[in-house]
């Protein structure tokens, strides 16, 4: 009697799909650089997110391939798993210059999970998460499973809905007070997703409002992690630092776990 068959091996990303990959990759950056042009800033202020949620670790391998090397998963299953598959897809490609980054909700009891495969954490919206993080990565340091902080940014919510997620902007600086106290976490900055009815400019500009505020505060914590496929280019007029592409690089969705 077994146990079952044995996992079967990632397969490698396809000559077709590396060139899809390819054609896409250079639309998004050509829309970043002309996005920053027109706001007058230089296109290295802003970073590539490749949003990989749904996408297999082939996906990922061509992006590698590609010169990409930081990707953004919403569920933190999929994501370990993903993880696993690239660096046996890309045993060349050591791990340390691959940065994953959780960037959807995350519940307080998958902290110690997440922080196994996530190099920064972007959707941070409670002073709950924040202890359970830095529980989890004080865990991970006395065990010698890891040596740095964890990076994190502040969730903002720009719509007040709780069901997306996010701390209210009257409360964004306290909670950044709040991390700022836990020496296992280290405050990069701001994530935000537009709201779905408005129009993301108003929004985004609000945000911006705030992070001055929080600047005031915080000074090391720059980063503003606002910007998808369909409004890069308001987010980085907007003082975008990272925008998070999915489906203008990757296409629609792949996994049928989706």
């Amino acid at each position: 009697m077994t146990d079952g068959p044995e996992p079967s091996e990632p397969s490698p990303p396809t000559g077709e799909r590396v060139a899809e990959l390819a054609e896409s990759l250079a639309e998004v950056r050509a829309r970043i650089a002309a996005a920053c042009t027109a706001a007058g800033r230089a296109p290295d202020e802003v970073r590539l997110l490749a949003v990989t949620k749904t996408f297999p670790a082939a996906d990922v391998a061509a992006l590698v391939d590609l010169g990409l090397r930081e990707f953004g998963e919403n569920r933190e299953q999929e994501a370990a798993g993903k993880v696993a598959e690239l660096a046996a897809l890309r045993p060349r490609v050591p791990r340390a210059e691959i940065g994953w980054q959780m960037i959807g909700r995350l519940q307080r009891n998958k902290a110690r999970s997440v922080i196994g495969w996530a190099d920064q954490i972007q959707s941070v919206d409670s002073e709950r998460l924040a202890e359970a993080l830095a529980s989890a990565v004080r865990v991970a340091i006395d065990n010698g499973a890891r040596v740095d902080p964890l990076a994190v940014l502040v969730q903002a919510s720009l719509d007040d809905d709780p069901k997306r997620g996010g701390c209210p902007l009257p409360d964004l600086v306290r909670l950044a007070n709040r991390i700022e106290k836990f020496s296992e976490l280290k405050l990069h900055g701001v994530m935000a997703v537009a709201p779905l009815d408005d129009e993301p400019r108003e929004a985004f500009e609000r945000l911006r409002s705030v992070m001055v505020t929080l600047g005031e505060h915080h000074p090391a914590a720059r980063e503003l992690s606002i910007g998808m496929s369909g409004d890069l280019e308001v987010a980085i007029a907007c003082g975008s630092t990272c925008v998070r592409v999915g489906t203008a690089l990757l296409g629609g969705r792949r996994l049928a776990s989706a």
